[in-house]
């Protein structure tokens, strides 16, 4: 039994960001679009609390997610993106899965907790 299968709904990009990004994914971002790390940055980044995060749109989805066309840098996107759901705050606490679980249309609402936790160890 799968936990999660992507249904590319684009619901984990929706919202304030959460996706900071470290220098060698701002260089493997930037790269990717056509863009030095510095103009990727400035172009599509705030700094808080200490950490460079990818912005979101006035939609409400982070900038590099279109409706029509998914991730736009899906090949280069960041390790936080490739997580999702298995985040350790999800894996970690079941009420977190629950909540995670009605919100991503991926996560197979018939897998047991114990099974998506041994999936996210994988």
């Amino acid at each position: 039994m799968r936990a999660f299968e992507c249904q590319i709904c684009g619901e984990c990009c929706y919202g304030e960001g959460g996706i900071f990004v470290s220098d060698d994914e701002i260089k493997r971002i930037a790269d990717f679009t056509g863009h030095t790390p510095g103009e990727f940055v400035s172009a599509s980044c705030e700094k808080r609390n200490g950490r460079i995060y990818i912005r979101t749109g006035d939609d409400g989805f982070c900038l590099y997610y279109s409706r029509e066309k998914s991730c736009l840098i899906h090949p280069v996107k960041p390790d936080r993106c490739s997580l999702w759901p298995f985040f350790p705050a999800i894996v970690a606490d079941q009420d977190n899965w629950e909540l995670a679980k009605e919100a991503c249309p991926g996560i197979n609402p018939n897998c047991p907790f114990e099974e998506f936790v041994r999936q996210a160890g994988k």
